[in-house]
């Protein structure tokens, strides 16, 4: 059995601004991705209830909108272009504002460094820019909101050649900053995968093989290499977007030369990744969760990791099943399905690998307990209705209906955000030294998933039912008004999952000052982050640990309580000084 290799944690005392805005300590720098991430889950959240107003009462007044100046909205009765704007800022923002900041950026900041057994990320000073470089685009974004001409409205796709045409409307000022504030964060997501991939490669404790290293941990070094890979192709695309709104070129313009499908095409070679972008991290979280609450190790744990680096590998060869209408040749189309069919292989591996933790385990229905069985099981709903999506013939029939809006929230609200939930709870003991309430926690899990299916389920019904996505006035359409009622229960019930979120938001401030002091391991994990203090001092651990088995490899295979203490991952020990 190794020791412990003993250094020293030095510590400068450092000022308010060194301390607590410009840190370059991960964990400080995670917290700030955190509340960024969860103050614009506030604005996103706001702008959905809106879109779900107008579309169960349409022509009617929103309620608490008369504030909103200009022409957007004229004492509170909204008008198309607006509802335009919300559908396309909505989705801008929690997918780029929302899930990749919390679940990426927090709990990869967070998390790595603290579950190798490493100090701090190998390039602090860089890991402080990526931060605050995805503030300004955060910041960038929102000042559509105020420029003449409005801001974006083509969709969070936002499709060529409607977004880069200007000589009829003239320069739309909100489109432009709405490229710039992506291209602003795909710098920062770039800085972040360098550094995340460093630090896992060169600064794993010793003993810590990668096949030692927990699921979170594979599901967030994946990540990093789709995100390195994938957004210059995002950052090219939107650099000739905005070439063709600002500078007369035509690439995505056809009465210049250019190809709008072009456009498509590069949107989704990185658009399919970011859909495994957003949905990973959440799958390594829900894997050391369940595996935890469980008391049993991870069921196959190699495949699973294999699974993960299937899928990142597969999702850069299904792009094209976006594009089944396109007019692509049916050959193409038919290669393209077949992969796309392919791509569900892994994702079951992993399905019946968490099945099979929690079978016969000593399960234990603690909050993040509970949200990670929340993910699993709405994982597997969006993954059976992509099916649908993967097969040509239905995809014609169901394109760009409420079908698709069903699948998307099914998987990045019901797979990244439950997964998101899970993880505050779990790690917030780590995080703040303190214990969320659980029964306000089961509380807001109970009302969140409940209202949630609520909302989402019945879209399903919508699409087939032929409803379009991203209509203003559904009563518009005779065909669709028998489907009205359906409306109004997804808007009610899209209200009771915001009020939902009241109870989380009371939880979390109320425990960050007053809830319980946390044990060093409050769940009897068995990762490297409980060994440090908490909250960790800077510096993370006293000395740094030698680890000599992976934290799903137990001695016996009887898991119990008072497991941990004769089958604890590593050896901890003091250094002599600090």
């Amino acid at each position: 059995m190794s020791e412990a290799v003993a250094t020293h944690a030095v510590h400068e005392e450092l000022g308010l601004w060194r301390t607590y805005v410009f840190s370059t300590d991960h964990k400080m720098i995670a917290k700030q991705f955190l509340f960024l991430g969860l103050f614009m889950m506030i604005l996103g959240g706001l702008m959905a209830l809106m879109l779900r107003w107008q579309l169960a009462w349409p022509e009617t007044q929103v309620p608490g909108t008369r504030w909103i100046p200009g022409p957007n909205m004229t004492d509170g009765y909204m008008n198309p272009a607006f509802y335009n704007t919300l559908f396309t800022m909505h989705a801008t923002i929690m997918i780029f504002f929302v899930v990749m900041p919390i679940l990426v950026g927090c709990f990869g900041n967070f998390l790595i460094p603290l579950m190798i057994g490493a100090r701090d990320m190998a390039f602090p000073v860089l890991n402080m820019l990526s931060f605050w470089v995805g503030a300004v685009s955060g910041i960038v974004m929102l000042a559509g909101f105020f420029v003449p001409g409005g801001h974006a409205a083509g969709g969070w796709t936002s499709y060529a050649p409607l977004t880069a045409v200007t000589q009829y409307t003239g320069v739309n000022w909100g489109q432009n900053l709405w490229c710039m504030g992506l291209i602003i964060l795909g710098i920062s997501s770039l800085m972040g995968s360098i550094n995340y991939i460093t630090t896992i490669i060169n600064m794993r404790a010793p003993g810590m093989t990668f096949f030692r290293l927990p699921l979170v941990i594979w599901s967030l070094f994946i990540v990093a290499v789709l995100l390195l890979l994938a957004l210059p192709v995002l950052t090219s695309a939107l650099a000739m977007l905005l070439l063709d709104r600002m500078a007369g070129t035509s690439f995505f313009l056809p009465e210049g030369g250019g190809e709008p499908l072009l456009w498509q095409h590069l949107f989704w070679f990185f658009g399919h990744p970011e859909v495994y972008i957003l949905i990973l991290p959440a799958m390594g979280i829900a894997s050391d969760i369940l595996s935890v609450f469980s008391r049993k190790p991870i069921f196959g744990y190699r495949a699973m990791a294999f699974s993960m680096i299937g899928i990142a590998f597969l999702s850069w060869i299904v792009w094209g099943h976006h594009m089944f209408q396109s007019g692509m040749s049916p050959t193409l189309g038919f290669s393209f399905m077949v992969t796309t069919m392919v791509i569900a292989v892994p994702s079951a591996i992993k399905t019946f690998n968490w099945l099979g933790t929690i079978w016969g385990g000593s399960i234990r229905f603690t909050t993040p307990m509970l949200n990670a069985l929340a993910f699993v099981s709405m994982f597997v709903i969006g993954g059976l209705s992509g099916i649908f999506m993967a097969s040509t013939p239905v995809d014609i029939f169901i394109h760009d209906t409420y079908f698709i809006v069903a699948h998307i929230h099914y998987v990045v609200f019901g797979g990244s955000v439950f997964g998101l939930f899970a993880a505050i709870y779990y790690w917030f003991p780590k995080m703040f030294g303190r214990m969320m309430n659980e029964p306000l926690g089961k509380i807001h899990f109970f009302a969140t998933f409940i209202a949630y299916n609520c909302t989402f389920f019945p879209m399903h019904i919508l699409g087939v039912g032929g409803m379009m996505r991203r209509i203003y006035n559904p009563l518009q359409y005779e065909f669709l008004k028998p489907l009205q009622q359906i409306n109004i229960f997804i808007t009610v019930s899209a209200v009771a999952l915001g009020l939902a979120q009241i109870p989380f938001v009371i939880n979390f401030f109320w425990s960050l000052f007053a809830g319980k002091k946390a044990e060093r391991n409050p769940w009897k994990a068995n990762t490297l982050e409980w060994v440090a203090p908490s909250p960790p001092p800077h510096g993370n651990f006293d000395a740094i640990p030698v680890v000599y088995r992976g934290p799903y490899e137990y001695s016996s295979p009887e898991v119990t309580e008072d497991y941990l203490p004769q089958n604890r991952q590593i050896v901890p020990q003091r250094a002599a000084a600090h």
